[in-house]
């Protein structure tokens, strides 16, 4: 019976693990449609927000070409390099300078932003709305730089572009050393009329890219507004266009790493917009104009996220700069609250070994110390119920043909002995969160990407490249995905083998056969998990079988 928990407990464990793929996510709150927010603003008397309009541009170009193709201002600091297009003054050239696009120090760097001429366009834009006759710029607009032509953190850099009737626009551009850019905005009115100008910020998309369609995972379009966290793949943003108003939050496009966001300034109330267009838009617009009377100079400041999505950097603009919720730009999902706190511990454990895969190693055996009194009232229940099978084998013997008196025997017999058929289930429970937290981590947070273990392990947060099918690379031949089954998943099916025998055996053996194929069946089905799950699982497996042991000796000694 103990071995029948056991297996249910598993069996459970791999359903969830299935359920959650599907489900994960946070909950996505009821949108506000524009019609809504265009009724509301029509209650009161301010001018209505425009809609964020700019000239489509049909023209192709390769990357270089259409970075080659006008003037441009350089844009550097430790982590990004690229370029700002004064054509629009469009953030359209950025490369991530610290990551490879793959685990291979020879291969190129990740590149996050493109030219809006080139098929894989991906691009930032700040600037100014009209409900009226006033001239902006759009992003065909000649922009002329004043001064520094190069941003870094210690030199910010200023454009400018005049109307021709009387306005003139400004934008101050500042970098920190990480992946912030803020930009300033000042309209200087010399005509003759009082102005009112709605301050806007826009991602723009060409395409969808490829992404994983992982239910644990989201990417797309994603943004806070208010108290509420909003997740749109980029199908329901084709189908239909989601809008959001509140008065603090910030929109943008996610990757798995990479995430290119925009926050609207503190204090001011804004509209939210995800719409296709050809192409994936998220933007803001400020919903109460900038007025600027005759002679005066009204402004604007918008923050801008380019960059990788490390726990330290998200967390820091969030808690230190107060973009509201920015924290929720790494997908954490549900179980966030113990997720997160599980992820620092690693990552301390991380800076003492100086390896995640050691790290991981260490959270194993930190998790089997914290648990280690449960787990012995468990195994000793366990080495009991083995201990008993005998007698067990003599009730089912003696009582063949009356089932009802076989349980009325076996309870007792389980009461005498102090006995819990089910506390063998326990260590299984236990892991399963922890299962589940570690495989979110190494799947989600960039800090496991590309993170080397020893051996032929370079990357705990992927497969275990080797397989058994080519002799783990002895034979020249590169097998199928189904059947790279690598030798860390081996080995972890090895130790749940062996792990076995220390259990009870089951007394069916239509269930025996079933539960000694348990481990050929987790061994196939977790070869494609990440390999920093896998090494956990394995060596959990070694540290159960060694405390199990233990106790079973002892139990075998006290019932001699």
């Amino acid at each position: 019976m103990e071995n029948k928990n056991v297996l249910a407990a598993v069996v459970l464990s791999t359903v969830i693990i299935m359920m959650w793929q599907f489900w994960y996510g946070e909950p996505v709150p009821q949108n506000q449609n524009q019609e809504q927010v265009q009724e509301q603003q029509l209650k009161g008397d301010k001018p209505l927000a425009p809609a964020i309009t700019q000239k489509k541009i049909e023209t192709k170009l390769t990357r270089t070409d259409a970075i080659n193709e006008g003037d441009r201002l350089i844009i550097e600091n430790k982590n990004i390099k690229g370029s700002i297009s004064l054509t629009g003054a469009l953030i359209d050239d950025l490369t991530l300078k610290n990551y490879n696009q793959e685990n291979n120090s020879d291969t190129k760097k990740v590149i996050l932003l493109n030219p809006k001429k080139y098929e894989q366009a991906y691009f930032l834009e700040t600037g100014w709305a009209t409900s009226g006759n006033e001239i902006v710029p759009d992003n065909q607009s000649k922009w002329s730089v004043k001064g520094n032509k190069v941003l870094t953190p210690n030199n910010p850099v200023t454009l400018e572009w005049e109307n021709g009737n009387g306005l003139t626009f400004i934008k101050n551009f500042n970098i920190d050393d990480q992946y912030l850019i803020t930009v300033n905005e000042e309209v200087k009115n010399t005509s003759t009329q009082t102005v009112s100008l709605f301050h806007y910020a826009q991602v723009t998309r060409q395409q969808k890219p490829d992404v994983q369609n992982f239910y644990i995972l989201h990417e797309g379009l994603i943004g806070v507004v208010d108290e509420s966290l909003n997740e749109e793949n980029y199908d329901d943003v084709q189908d239909k266009k989601k809008s959001y108003t509140g008065s603090k939050g910030w929109v943008g496009i996610t990757d798995k790493y990479w995430l290119t966001a925009v926050v609207p300034e503190k204090g001011k109330n804004f509209n939210a917009e995800f719409v296709y267009d050809k192409a994936f838009k998220a933007n803001y617009i400020i919903t109460d104009p900038t007025v600027i009377n005759v002679n005066q100079t009204g402004s604007n400041t918008s923050s801008l996220f380019v960059g990788a999505k490390e726990v330290s950097i998200v967390d820091g603009y969030a808690e230190n700069l107060g973009f509201h919720k920015f924290d929720l730009a790494i997908d954490w999902g549900w179980f966030h609250f113990f997720t997160k706190p599980l992820f620092f511990v690693i990552d301390y454990l991380f800076k003492l070994s100086g390896n995640f895969g050691i790290a991981i190693i260490l959270l194993t055996a930190a998790i089997r110390l914290l648990f280690f009194p449960l787990a012995n009232y468990s195994f000793a229940s366990m080495a009991k119920m083995k201990a008993l099978q005998p007698e067990m084998q003599r009730i089912k013997d003696l009582y063949k043909d009356d089932k009802q008196k076989i349980q009325m025997e076996m309870m007792s017999l389980y009461k005498k002995e102090k006995v819990n058929p089910v506390s063998g289930c326990l260590p299984i429970l236990i892991q399963i969160p922890f299962f589940f937290a570690i495989y979110k981590m190494l799947f989600v947070t960039i800090e496991m990407r590309h993170a080397p273990f020893y051996g032929w392990i370079q990357d705990l947060s992927a497969p275990d490249p080797t397989s058994i099918f080519n002799f783990f690379g002895l034979i020249p031949w590169d097998p199928p995905s189904f059947l790279m089954i690598g030798a860390w998943p081996i080995i972890m099916g090895i130790t749940m083998y062996v792990q076995q025998k220390l259990n009870p055996a089951p007394p069916d053996p239509i269930q025996a056969k079933i539960f000694a194929f348990f481990p050929l069946f987790l061994t196939v089905l977790l070869a494609s998990f990440p390999s920093g799950l896998v090494i956990y699982w394995s060596i959990n497996n070694v540290l159960t079988m060694a405390q199990q042991y233990v106790i079973i000796k002892k139990t075998k000694i006290k019932t001699a």
